[in-house]
């Protein structure tokens, strides 16, 4: 019986093989190669999903270059002038904290906006610029004082406090430069990325843009672990971050000593465009290396950096904006327009940082022009200054006395240096003593008129009061009269002091010959002072 069935499977099933260890370990290496190769094909599905749902069509993209300018820094930047240069684009620095009030926005401590406007001329100077097709963005912090939530604990005036920057400006482009201090505060970066969040969400439900940079220092091996949490915070409390601008400068020993400064900020670039990589990873974002490109910007300080033995070269350059092109970096900007410029011959130590010239020897504009090129794209701006632009029969704007903060031209006026008036709806300031000078008159050379164009005459502006003196505060001018240093005259209505003796110099001349004339002319601040002086003797 037993034989039978043996013999009858042998007949049915064929001869019974025993499968050797060398095929047994062959069929389970392809079984796990196809189901690796399954499992790693899923993954990148899912992947490339994730890709697709937060970017699901790579739009045209055009990077920018903004350098920025230091508002308070002497001698004052006409910021305004580079409406008319190939590289338009400024970032005004900084806003932060007021030294009297931790919630209240101030440029370098030193001016409230409305001071800003009155002293500087601000906002005019802005409106000029965006009339030449220049663009603006705010930066707030820097490396000197309080960003804005370091001192203000108050989460409802710190959000009044940011969005009043932006209303006021017309912008939708911020940038955050957390540094030193301000960097290592945990709280005040926790309490920023609420606010911020916030302010994005609030614009955005009304159908506007509010696009934030965060500006952090870097070292070639990339955001430090403080700039990280700056980071980090933003993109947890659901900030939707245009970039991070990493300021490839001072380095200090985390630089390798062979290495250029180019060297280094292109080691600093590739560092954090990784880290930035692995932060959007941890809150669940992944984006393609291209797309995280963009979302990259750099800032070199161009010529002489605060490091002594760095340098940062008009070849370096050179070189860090043909790198960043080729990578596709969203920002370029640097530290700072103020400073690019050759230093003059009366500077003499240039390894000394200054922040009115490079240090280097380059033209004017060559940093602007060797790191902007190729970066076209605009700041993105909501909304312009509005100025007031009432056309008379003729095309010509018509000047209205009630509206305009000063005096409107007279063909038989005198005009001192400094005086400002008002003419075709444009401001302008003399720059020496005139007469009969048309503001707007068309001349090839800027030493050709008197008059410098200032901006456009705002909306809504009323009469600024100008400060003068009581009449008899000071005798007429007297060509017959001897007078000694310090005594003071007044010439057609304006204040002079006699800088040594003289007899039959006219004051008028001090301005077109400051040097030789024996007489200068009372700024408004020293008027200001006489009359509180006159007002504190009547009391």
């Amino acid at each position: 019986m037993n034989k039978s069935i043996e013999t009858e499977s042998l007949v049915v099933n064929g001869p019974q093989r025993r499968l050797s260890f060398w095929r047994l370990f062959f069929a389970l290496f392809v079984a796990c190669g196809l189901g690796y190769a399954g499992f790693y094909y899923m993954q990148n599905r899912v992947q490339q999903w994730q890709i697709e749902q937060v970017q699901p069509v790579l739009s045209p993209y055009a990077p920018w270059f903004a350098a920025y300018v230091d508002v308070t820094t002497t001698p004052y930047y006409s910021f305004e002038k580079l409406g008319a240069t190939t590289t338009p684009n400024v970032v005004l620095s900084f806003i932060v904290a007021s030294a009297d009030d931790s919630c209240a926005p101030t440029w370098g401590t030193y001016y409230t906006m409305d001071e800003a406007a009155s002293a500087l001329d601000l906002d005019r100077r802005i409106a000029r610029l965006e009339q030449q097709g220049g663009k603006i963005a705010v930066s707030f912090g820097g490396a000197f004082n309080s960003e804005l939530s370091v001192s203000c604990n108050d989460s409802e005036k710190l959000f009044d406090a940011y969005k009043s920057v932006i209303e006021r400006y017309g912008i939708d482009t911020i940038d955050l430069d957390i540094e030193r201090e301000n960097l290592q505060d945990v709280d005040s970066s926790l309490r920023r990325a609420k606010v911020i969040a916030r302010l994005q969400k609030e614009y955005r439900d009304n159908e506007k843009d509010l696009s934030v940079w965060v500006t952090l220092p870097v070292t070639p091996q990339g955001l430090t672990k403080d700039g990280t949490t700056v980071v980090s915070h933003m993109l947890s409390e659901g900030v939707d971050l245009s970039g991070v601008n990493v300021m490839t400068m001072d380095y200090g020993a985390s630089k390798d000593s062979s290495d250029t400064m180019f060297d280094a900020s292109r080691k600093a670039l590739i560092e954090t465009h990784r880290q930035l990589n692995v932060l959007y990873q941890q809150v669940g974002i992944i984006f393609s290396d291209q797309s995280l490109w963009r979302k990259i910007g750099a800032t070199p300080m161009i010529g002489q950096n605060d490091v002594v033995e760095e340098v940062f070269v008009l070849d370096d350059a050179q070189k860090l904006n043909a790198f960043s092109l080729e990578m596709g970096v969203g920002r370029m900007s640097m530290w700072s327009a103020n400073r690019d410029v050759l230093c003059g011959e009366n500077y003499v130590n240039v390894k000394v940082v200054s922040g009115s010239c490079s240090g280097v020897d380059s033209p004017r504009f060559a940093f602007s022009q060797a790191l902007g090129d190729g970066f076209d794209g605009d700041i993105a701006q909501s909304e312009e200054i509005p100025t007031a632009q009432d056309l008379g029969d003729n095309g010509v704007v018509v000047d209205d006395p009630e509206r305009s903060p000063y005096q409107i031209w007279q063909e038989n006026g005198v005009y001192p240096k400094g005086v400002k008036v008002v003419w075709h709806g444009n401001v302008y300031e003399a720059k020496w003593w005139n007469k009969n000078d048309l503001p707007d008159h068309p001349v090839l050379q800027a030493w050709e008129t008197p008059w410098q164009l200032v901006g456009p005459v705002l909306l809504n502006e009323e009469p600024i009061a100008q400060p003068t003196l009581p009449k008899g505060t000071y005798p007429r001018w007297d060509g017959e009269v001897v007078y000694d240093g310090g005594d003071r005259v007044l010439f057609d209505g304006t204040p002079f002091q006699a800088k040594w003796w003289t007899q039959g110099d006219s004051p008028a001349a001090s301005s077109s010959h400051p040097d030789s004339s024996p007489w200068i002319s009372l700024t408004q601040a020293q008027i200001v002072e006489i009359l509180e002086e006159i007002e504190s003797g009547s009391e």
